[in-house]
């Protein structure tokens, strides 16, 4: 089929991960155990916030609604990567790549938005403790939950249109283990300026902007523990927020060494592994710091258990 002398693609070949062909069922069995660990320890932190009343506070709702966004995130890639490494078919429809790249995107963003949406959470909490009940009440909570998803809602299919006007010629390859709209864009053969100045600029408000939220928010935590908290009180900040740090260290972390890095020759190899990172390894570390560092997780947990084993 030809449009204006450009051939209309209907799919796209993924290349994968550069795996020799002798070590491909041995990362297929490694992926597909971090995938089901990603599953199970998301899904352990959001039943738990829904049986144990002690987390029905707005810290737990943004956590739930993190880990939700996690395990969605991480499904958005991983089956069809493990798919492809059995499968000597590694096609995917030019419809199917578009839905994969619009909501890649939406679990991405919405889990940058929610950390930030934690940040101000632990700040009123640690900067405002007498009124912090009054500050983030039910209805402030819900507000900003619905707006972290219907932001990230619009600014994904926002990308997700721009690109759809796009043009692809004959060469549908796409170096990489999923539709990211940076490699795409690089196929598409037609004018891609409004795309990447619309990526510039909402790139910088969702992506610099939260970050600095961040920032801000633990320098105004650090300043306001250094002047009033004791020892004790110190430790028990930290022991709060811990989690939290740990989870933005590592979403960041990823995030700054993929754009910030210096490329070399081998520039798709390292998109590739810093690609894993952010979707495979960020994702699938979240529920351990989140259960292995919050003492009120670990507790709610031995609650459940009890119950359970008392009604049995």
């Amino acid at each position: 089929m030809i449009m204006n002398n450009q051939t209309a693609i209907s799919q796209f070949i993924l290349l994968g991960l550069p795996i020799p062909l002798e070590q491909q069922q041995v990362f297929y069995a490694l992926f597909l155990a971090m995938y089901l660990t990603t599953v199970l320890g998301n899904l352990i932190i959001i039943i738990l916030i829904y049986l144990d009343s002690h987390l029905h506070t707005p810290m737990y709702l943004f956590l739930s609604n993190l880990s939700f966004s996690d395990l969605c995130f991480s499904s958005v890639t991983m089956p069809k990567l493990l798919q492809n490494m059995q499968s000597q078919d590694t096609s995917i429809s030019y419809v199917g790549c578009l839905t994969q790249m619009y909501f890649f995107m939406v679990f991405a963003n919405t889990e940058n938005v929610l950390l930030v949406v934690m940040a101000y959470d632990r700040y009123v909490a640690i900067c405002f403790p007498l009124h912090y009940t009054s500050i983030m009440s039910p209805k402030l909570c819900v507000s900003l939950v619905v707006l972290s998803w219907v932001f990230t809602i619009l600014y994904s299919m926002l990308h997700t249109l721009l690109l759809a006007r796009l043009s692809f010629c004959e060469n549908n390859v796409i170096p990489h283990f999923f539709c990211d709209i940076s490699v795409l864009l690089k196929l598409a053969c037609s004018d891609i300026y409004i795309n990447e100045l619309m990526i510039f600029i909402l790139g910088t408000l969702d992506t610099v902007i939260p970050f600095l939220l961040i920032v801000v928010s633990y320098v105004q935590i650090v300043c306001s523990i250094l002047k009033f908290s004791t020892t004790r009180g110190i430790a028990k900040v930290f022991s709060t927020c811990g989690s939290h740090l740990s989870v933005v260290s590592l979403f960041y972390g990823t995030i700054i060494g993929f754009y910030l890095c210096p490329s070399a020759n081998n520039s798709t190899i390292k998109e590739t592994v810093m690609a894993l990172m952010y979707t495979v390894v960020t994702p699938m570390l979240n529920p351990f710091i989140y259960s292995l560092r919050n003492r009120d997780m670990k507790e709610a947990l031995i609650r459940v258990l009890c119950k359970k084993q008392i009604s049995l």
